[in-house]
């Protein structure tokens, strides 16, 4: 039985030609996400019953600070590390750490001098000293050992795996601990803590690297002249992934700011992290393949119709069972973000099928595209958020955020993905039909009997789930066989990927 153990984690560990070291990476980042992502989810339900929305509202306030520093001094060294067509890349590390390292003590400082008029800008006083504890966190980050970009870099998702899950593990254990012996604010503050150290610890366990304090300018230029767009895109990013949560925690309030951001969790995070596995094994493919346009269209629509295989169901599910999920689980306490929470699955999808674009574009070496095209969903989100947050609350900001992405983002997103590739939209427009149709079917059917039958929450939740799993996969089935949708290839290749 040992003996099969280790011959299936070696059959596992990334090996073999660019497709089966993808394959097999596919399963590493697979696990680590669901661990990572589990846990988290976990942790938060388990806190949802013992702390308030107030206090993850204070906690929203003091983490929107920290992400900001972070995203607005975020100049994409990683990206371009992995990005670089040379294998070993030991001699940018060292001038890398001292850029992050630099970097994190930056960050660290602004935030502890900032944080009371942060605090009062949010009618808040109590957030700054939870803003101050939280810059320890982007300090650890800064000094880890940059080494570990090789983890992305080589396709070894099984040494990320560890380094991701191992924090992850040690963030649940404290949060929750913390919470049981004391419920207050301070458990979410610690569990924060807790998982940064561990990355910054694990990180010099995990990979040989040694960093040194260095700085080579010629180094510096070529990695921030590849990041000038990542940080733009940083910036932007932060304006309309986390602007909206900003604007409700300072226009309603921090139990507002609570709900909103519990909903947009809950709501987002399945779909949009099984795209970012997608997103995190194929930058380095893509990366791998940038030179051939032909073998790379066809890798994109690929990854895109197992993308909108996965994401359709999840984000209409999500919609379905919300009624239910939010009183049986996390408590009758949290009921007012159920509408928030069905409205932001679909942001949720949104999100999830057009997230491995910016992979192509990083890959073929305009990340300016990703910036760009953020700044435009800013300019829309901002030109209509405060009437309609005024009008609905955090209802008003859900829909808000939903329309800008379906119009007109969806569009220009696809046809930029198309064209870069030498491809036509209409080729990965098809590639969403046949979910869709799917899970309209499943969602309709089931929604149309929860109508009918009035069953308690727990019954209804406890049956829509698996139901819902079973219709999805006949519908999916019907139109494989009937009209050669093509998915069941590509479980197949994911497959022999993996065998091989």
């Amino acid at each position: 039985m040992r003996d099969r153990l280790r011959e299936f984690v070696r059959r596992l560990v990334p090996s073999g030609s660019v497709v089966q070291r993808t394959m097999k990476s596919g399963i590493w980042v697979s696990m680590t996400t669901v661990s990572v992502r589990f846990s988290q989810i976990l942790m938060l339900i388990v806190l949802a019953r013992l702390l308030s929305p107030r206090d993850f509202g204070l906690m929203g306030i003091a983490l929107l600070t920290v992400s900001a520093t972070r995203r607005f001094t975020d100049i994409g060294i990683n990206a371009a590390l992995v990005q670089d067509v040379e294998e070993n890349v030991d001699k940018y590390l060292n001038t890398t750490w001292s850029l992050e390292a630099g970097r994190g003590f930056l960050i660290f400082a602004v935030l502890f001098v900032a944080a009371p008029f942060i605090a009062d800008l949010f009618s808040e006083p109590g957030a700054t000293i939870l803003i101050r504890a939280l810059g320890l966190s982007p300090l650890l980050i800064g000094m880890r050992n940059p080494g570990v970009v090789y983890f992305q870099k080589d396709l070894s998702f099984h040494k990320n795996f560890v380094w991701q899950s191992s924090a992850a593990l040690v963030q649940f254990v404290v949060g929750v601990g913390y919470a049981l012996y004391s419920p207050t604010v301070w458990a979410l503050v610690f569990a924060s803590l807790s998982r940064s150290f561990v990355k910054f610890a694990l990180s010099y366990v995990l990979h040989d690297y040694r960093p040194w304090p260095a700085f080579e300018v010629e180094t510096a230029k070529k990695l921030i002249n590849y990041g000038k767009w990542i940080t733009g895109a940083s910036i932007v990013g932060f304006i309309f992934s986390e602007g909206d949560d900003a604007f409700v925690g300072w226009f309603l309030s921090a139990t507002a700011l609570g709900f909103y951001q519990y909903a947009y969790r809950l709501a987002d995070t399945p779909a949009s992290e099984f795209s970012g596995i997608i997103s995190k094994i194929t930058f380095p493919a893509y990366s791998q393949l940038q030179d051939d346009l032909d073998e790379l269209r066809e890798a994109l629509i690929q990854t895109t119709r197992l993308t909108a295989f996965v994401a359709f169901p999840l984000a209409f599910g999500i919609a379905l069972v919300a009624p239910s999920f939010v009183p049986v689980v996390l408590g009758e306490e949290w009921e007012p973000m159920i509408v928030t929470m069905q409205i932001l699955a679909l942001y949720g999808l949104m999100h999830a099928i057009t997230r491995n674009f910016g992979a192509v574009w990083k890959a073929l070496g305009r990340p300016d595209y990703i910036a760009k095209l953020g700044f435009l969903r800013v300019c829309c989100i901002a030109l209509l958020i405060w009437p309609a947050t005024a009008r609905w609350g955090i209802e008003g900001t859900a829909l808000v955020v939903v329309a800008v992405y379906i119009v007109p983002m969806l569009p220009i997103d696809v046809y930029l993905a198309a064209r870069i590739v030498n491809g036509r939209s209409m080729q990965l427009y098809t590639e969403y039909v046949y979910p869709f149709v799917a899970a309209t079917v499943m969602f309709g059917s089931l929604r149309y009997a929860t109508s009918v039958t009035n069953l308690p929450p727990l019954v209804e939740l406890v049956v829509l789930v698996p139901t819902g799993a079973l219709l999805y996969f006949v519908v999916a089935y019907l139109l494989e066989r009937q009209f050669d949708w093509g998915i069941e290839h590509n479980l197949r290749m994911i497959r022999d990927g993996l065998r091989g």
